[in-house]
């Protein structure tokens, strides 16, 4: 890189538009959508699509609800003439779906156009050419005047060919290529030509389309052109104005956005911002910014895991495990004070609802969207590392088993998980978690001190317990007595164990409701020597679970202290 880049590039020029308007306007509705995946994004490929990748795709859009798509550039070769042909013969197009084809401004070019689309009901044909200084000079050797004589050919040609063929609505769209980076008054002074060879009126509109062919400026400068052009071109009621942004900058959905604030009303792109070099503005984003704004964006990515398998295998492109809603990671988090703030979200927003499904406004923290309303489940929500805390962990045994572990029984467990964590030096899945939980607290029954069975009595001097523990090899016969089913527990142990524990808490709760519902309990014990211990027990009578937590806790202490028990 050079120490002074002035040397070798130069800023973008800013735009004289003292008083612009889009800053103070806020979006209020989804854009007319375009879908350029077939296009731009299939020529974008190492690989470009077959017809029955192509055929999926197609559908899928169709699917999810775009109306308007680009199929192709049917004029290039059989391959494309022949996929275009085929959605109409096979009449895989909807009524209310509109082709698109884009085409240079050569007649032969625009004939094979019109042939690919005979028959259908109604169609778009989109020609451009390039507008701005550099292409002029560099790639066409041409001038201004030179350069707008050609689009004025272009749209006459498509004006004459569709006079010829009455059958079809037909449609077009202009594109001044590399609008971006060209002059705003010539721009205007092509555009102005096209329409009046075409006169378009409100009923039949003409589509201009302003693309950012090379993304070149900050998103800024992009909304201002916009928002000149949209105030200066002349019967703006009878055109459509699109945009078509590249993310050469990395700000493809910025631009986006603040060219609708600017007074667009179309926008191209592709499923997770496929394209030439860095990609177009992607569809999938910039429809969920919108959703999250409490705006309908008439794309539906319910079911977006479906959508990503897809155009992976059409256009064999991994999506991003960080890609903005659609990533495997990025409803995912291991920072233990983010997973920490993300259960209080739940909780919180469960509080609320009262457990069910009713119209609360989503404001869980770290995540801008429900994963459900995409079809993702919460599982993955919440993911266990070296890195997690007590809340991550605490999540992944409540979703999972449905246990609510007490505040301080969550930071004496997570530090077990830390330890394993640790020692694996990677992620630990909820199998793995539950293993940990189930060995640490014995819930399975499998430590030094096993149950056997047991009886409880209650009668005015309190409660009775009598039964059969066994400790290592020898099974041997307790009795314990207290005010409360706990202390006469802690009694009937104590005797067997020398393991004298004080109840500090004790919980307990339903794991589940009906016929299935099951008890957990909860105890947490100071021992004589000093420390805590917690226990847990789970059974469909609460007694056994009470019995089974106090003899988790013992177990816990026989491992802290083992000398301390008979």
């Amino acid at each position: 890189m050079l120490r002074n880049p002035a040397k070798k590039y130069r800023a973008f020029p800013a735009i004289d538009l003292p008083d612009r308007q889009w800053p103070s306007h806020s979006l209020k509705k989804a854009p007319i959508w375009l879908s350029t995946d077939l296009r731009d994004g299939n020529q974008a490929l190492a690989n470009p699509m077959n017809g029955e990748k192509k055929r999926r795709l197609f559908d899928l859009l169709v699917s999810i609800g775009l109306k308007e798509i680009e199929v192709g550039f049917p004029s290039a070769g059989a391959t494309e003439f022949d996929f275009v042909r085929s959605l109409i013969d096979q009449n895989a197009v909807p009524e209310d779906v509109t082709l698109q084809v884009l085409t240079q401004a050569r007649q032969e070019l625009i004939t094979k156009s019109f042939d690919s689309l005979e028959g259908i009901h109604r169609a778009i044909i989109h020609v451009y050419n390039a507008v701005s200084p550099a292409w002029r000079r560099i790639v066409f050797n041409m001038e201004r005047p030179e350069v707008k004589k050609l689009a004025i050919a272009g749209v006459t040609m498509l004006r004459d060919e569709a006079e010829k063929r009455p059958g079809t609505d037909w449609r077009f769209e202009y594109s001044p290529e590399t609008f971006s980076t060209a002059e705003l008054d010539f721009s205007l002074e092509v555009c102005e030509a096209v329409m009046d060879v075409l006169q378009p009126t409100p009923e039949k509109p003409l589509t201009i389309n302003l693309p950012a062919t090379v993304e070149a400026a900050m998103p800024n400068i992009y909304a201002d052109q916009v928002e000149f052009f949209c105030r200066n071109i002349s019967r703006r009621d009878s055109i459509i104005v699109s945009v078509h942004p590249h993310n050469d900058r990395g700000t493809g959905i910025a631009a986006a956005e603040m060219a609708l604030l600017a007074g667009a009303d179309r926008v191209e792109g592709c499923l997770f911002g496929n394209g030439e070099r860095t990609g177009n503005v992607d569809l999938v984003t910039l429809a969920l910014n919108l959703y999250t704004q409490a705006i309908n964006p008439n794309i539906d990515l319910s079911d977006i895991d479906k959508v990503i398998k897809t155009v992976e295998y059409c256009t064999e492109l991994p999506v991003s495990p960080r890609h903005p809603y659609a990533g495997d990671l990025v409803f995912t988090a291991f920072s233990g004070s983010h997973q920490d703030a993300i259960r209080k979200g739940f909780a919180k927003r469960t509080e609320r609802t009262a457990g069910e499904d009713t119209d609360v406004i989503w404001d869980v923290p770290y995540l801008p969207i429900d994963p459900a309303d995409l079809g993702r489940s919460y599982e993955a929500v919440i993911r266990v590392n070296s890195q997690s805390g007590k809340g991550g962990v605490a999540w992944v045994i409540e979703q999972d088993q449905g246990l609510k572990m007490p505040r301080r029984m969550q930071v004496d467990f997570s530090r077990k998980v830390q330890e394993l964590a640790d020692s694996s030096s990677k992620e630990l899945d909820s199998s793995d978690i539950w293993q940990a939980f189930v060995d640490y607290y014995h819930l399975d029954n499998s430590g030094h001190f096993q149950l056997v069975d047991f009886q409880v009595k209650q009668g005015q001097d309190g409660y009775a317990i009598i039964g059969k523990i066994k400790a290592g090899d020898t099974v041997r016969e307790v009795e314990g007595h207290g005010n409360g089913l706990i202390s006469s527990i802690i009694d009937a142990l104590s005797a067997i164990t020398n393991i004298r524990l004080e109840v500090l808490d004790y919980q307990e709760h339903a794991i589940s409701h009906g016929n299935t519902a099951q008890a957990a309990a909860y105890i947490e014990c100071s021992l004589p020597q000093g420390g805590t211990v917690f226990g847990v027990g789970v059974d469909d009578d609460i007694a056994t679970a009470s019995v089974r937590a106090v003899l988790s806790a013992i177990n816990r202490a026989y491992e802290v202290e083992p000398h301390t028990a008979g």
